[in-house]
């Protein structure tokens, strides 16, 4: 997989750095009312309407909050994967039952995750995904995703090409987190729509 040179590395970080500090400036409040505001845009899509599997994340600590999402989901019939982080970065994969289906998992010196408690179904469980919910620190207007920078999802996107599979991609940010242009690598793929709590931006 190739990696950004010196050139553009640099702004990747710069613009990462930002934004993700002013998401630590939001208050719990903030993060509670754009949860909200989040979760109704979000089950207005036809695309998660429809979807029988969807791949997502439990968001943590200032991230656009998915809980309520989730547990909506479910209400709906929805099966609802959930990733946990394997040790070479990449990402298995198990089904989200309730909150009481979570297990707070710290993998070395970084931030705290919830991942699912139970049976793990494997790297490959994120191909039957009709829709895959991607976490992400900005989109640009070409619909090309800035995430945290440790490429898990990477490899995620990776994996549905080379199984031939097309869910909706899907991420969910806060207004000020659709920028005029992240730094791009050859590989990235453009996600299909941006949810954020004033409404959805569509790229194809």
């Amino acid at each position: 997989m190739s990696h950004l040179g010196p050139v553009d590395e640099p702004d990747k970080r710069t613009l990462r750095r930002d934004i993700l500090a002013a998401r630590n400036r939001l208050t719990p409040d903030d993060v509670r009312e754009a949860a909200r505001a989040l979760a109704g845009r979000a089950l207005g899509l036809p695309e998660l309407a429809g979807a029988r599997a969807v791949a997502a994340y439990v968001s943590v600590g200032a991230e656009p909050g998915t809980l309520a999402l989730l547990d909506a989901l479910r209400a709906r019939g929805a099966r609802v994967l959930l990733p946990a982080l394997l040790p070479d970065n990449d990402l298995d994969w198990g089904e989200y039952t309730g909150e009481d289906s979570l297990a707070r998992v710290r993998h070395g010196g970084r931030m705290e995750l919830c991942e699912p408690a139970g049976e793990r179904l494997g790297p490959d469980a994120v191909t039957l995904a009709d829709v895959v919910l991607l976490p992400g620190v900005a989109v640009d207007g070409r619909g090309l995703r800035l995430g945290r920078g440790g490429g898990s999802y990477d490899r995620v996107l990776a994996r549905l090409e080379a199984a031939g599979a097309r869910p909706a991609l899907l991420v969910l940010l806060y207004d000020r987190e659709v920028v005029a242009r992240v730094p791009a690598e050859p590989h990235d793929r453009p996600v299909d729509a941006v949810v954020t709590p004033s409404g959805v931006r569509r790229f194809r």
